[in-house]
């Protein structure tokens, strides 16, 4: 039996963001342990696959009075050593009554599976199914409004509800009786654990809409209270970590993805859950299928976020599968695979069409009307630039730089949005 939590109803339709249910379910999961949780913002980071700036403000929130009823969901208690160096603090989620405050149970492991807005969303189902009510696309907009932006304060768009439920229902978190309910409203029904079958042995993270991993266990028989507090390491690991970073910042290359290798002795183990593809991701990723293998699960889930983007901004499966397969079989080396997947691989070249797919319309295979027309432009720029400097030169002038206002009224009509 996975784990579950109870998400108090006031964090579930309240001003906390998304992020916010998220950090709560998996803290009120680790509080589960008589030490309480003990994890630091770095290993909350890895698991639920958020950046760090936003697991602290979602901790910022959940540990400052709420404007309506003063009440605090999170309290943190730090922690000396005996030797007086600091370490992580414990935190710990409000103590609630059931027989008098509402709230809905969510697995642990939802929280790491699942994006922040899919998981509210799967709370919100939780506690609707609960108490028997049959909520509406509208409702459930209500609930997943926007809490900050231009839009804050505005409910959710049907259309984008509907497109969560129907990630929800794809990774098998939920099932959906369409028109079974009151007045031809649909009859949703939520699962404790995903019902589709996860495929072994793959490397790689789930992304429905880019964020977790789709699991294999319960999070709370994989979750370890390790931080990543130097104070956790031999001394003479922290100064190698040190000392290999002072060398890559001199050098220019900073890369959060993909940094220098630490030896196996310093070299921090993954220690979350397994991690397996969403079947839609799977499919787009055969093609590169060999080089998986090695990449980091930070990596893995930076890649399925990116291809899940480009599945909702509307291309085909086909097409990226389509795209993975011809570069990977016209590139002769790939010396580091991370950095090739993520900036060349899997990256769309064209113009801003949608359909545009390396200067042609994918549907059809005709060269794109903007990117030819570009391109034109660019050519007619080129010519007219070098006209004017063969002439400087036949006057004797120094070399003169053409205005953009000249250049563009040189160009032919339909060239002149070419910057």
């Amino acid at each position: 039996m996975p784990q579950r939590v109870r998400v108090p109803l006031r964090v579930i339709i309240g001003a906390y963001s998304d992020a916010a249910v998220s950090v709560y379910v998996k803290i009120a999961g680790l509080d589960r342990r008589t030490t309480g949780c003990e994890a630091g913002v770095a290993y909350l980071s890895m698991l639920l696959g958020l950046a760090r700036s936003t697991i602290e403000r979602a901790l910022t929130q959940l540990m400052r009075p709420d404007p309506v009823d003063d009440v605090i969901e999170l309290t943190s208690q730090r922690r000396t050593l005996p030797g007086g160096n600091g370490t992580t603090a414990v935190r710990r989620t409000r103590v609630t009554d059931p027989r008098r405050e509402h709230g809905g149970w969510v697995p642990t492991r939802a929280s790491e599976s699942l994006s922040p807005r899919q998981l509210r969303c799967y709370a919100a189902l939780s506690y609707a199914t609960a108490t028997g009510a049959h909520v509406t696309l509208a409702e459930l907009g209500q609930v997943l409004r926007h809490r900050s932006g231009k839009k804050a304060g505005q409910d959710l768009d049907p259309r984008s509800v509907r497109r969560i439920l129907r990630d929800l229902e794809t990774l098998g978190w939920i099932s959906v009786d369409r028109r079974a309910g009151y007045r031809g409203r649909h009859l949703y029904t939520v699962h404790d654990e995903p019902i589709q079958a996860a495929l072994p042995a793959e490397p790689t993270a789930d992304a429905g809409e880019g964020s977790g991993a789709d699991l294999g266990e319960g999070s709370l028989s994989v979750d370890h209270h390790q931080t990543d507090s130097p104070d956790d390491l031999p001394p003479t690991a922290a100064l190698e970590i040190r000392r290999r970073r002072e060398q890559v910042v001199a050098r220019g290359h900073v890369d959060n993805a993909v940094s220098a290798p630490l030896p196996a002795t310093y070299r921090r183990p993954y220690a979350g859950p397994a991690l397996s593809l969403a079947p839609r991701i799977w499919r787009v990723l055969e093609p590169v299928k060999p080089l998986l293998a090695g990449l980091s699960p930070y990596v893995v889930r930076a890649l399925a976020r990116e291809v899940g983007r480009q599945l909702d901004e509307g291309q085909e499966p086909e097409r990226l599968h389509a795209r993975l397969a011809f570069r990977f079989a016209s590139t002769d080396t790939i010396q580091d695979p991370a950095r090739w997947l993520l900036g060349a691989a899997v990256v769309r070249r064209g113009c801003g069409l949608t359909a545009c797919e390396s200067g042609r319309i994918w549907h059809t295979g005709t060269p794109c009307g903007v990117c030819e027309s570009a391109r034109c432009a660019k050519a007619t720029l080129r010519r007219v630039t070098g006209e004017l400097d063969a002439r400087e030169a036949q006057l004797g002038l120094a070399p003169y730089v053409l205005p953009r206002a000249a250049a563009r009224a040189a160009l032919p009509p339909g060239g002149a949005h070419v910057r």
